[in-house]
């Protein structure tokens, strides 16, 4: 079972080595494979990491683990930080509403 914060840094790994094709279709976001033998972070300097991880030491990485609230969405701003919104970020139809112009 993938842990939350494992998600989180699963989100932020994807979004800092991921690249968008240009066939891709902005209306159909591509699924994240989260992998539960996995950990990423988001590191001090800003670069993104994954770690394969082991059941050793498992209930020290719970303790202060959050959960990600459903409907989250990461970025990483102009500025390189990373980013994410609770808020909403699709229109009525199901279309990403921070899409390209």
């Amino acid at each position: 079972m993938t842990t939350p914060i494992l998600r989180v840094l699963a989100a932020v790994a994807l979004i800092g080595t991921s690249t968008i094709g240009a066939s891709a279709d902005p209306a159909e976001p591509a699924a994240w494979e989260l992998r539960p033998d996995m950990g990423y972070a988001y590191g001090k300097d800003g670069k993104t990491l994954a770690y394969k991880m082991g059941t050793k030491n498992a209930n020290m990485l719970l303790k202060g683990a959050k959960k990600v609230p459903k409907g989250t969405l990461f970025f990483i701003g102009q500025n390189g930080q990373l980013y994410m919104r609770t808020g909403p970020y699709l229109e009525g139809d199901g279309s990403f509403m921070f899409g390209s112009d």
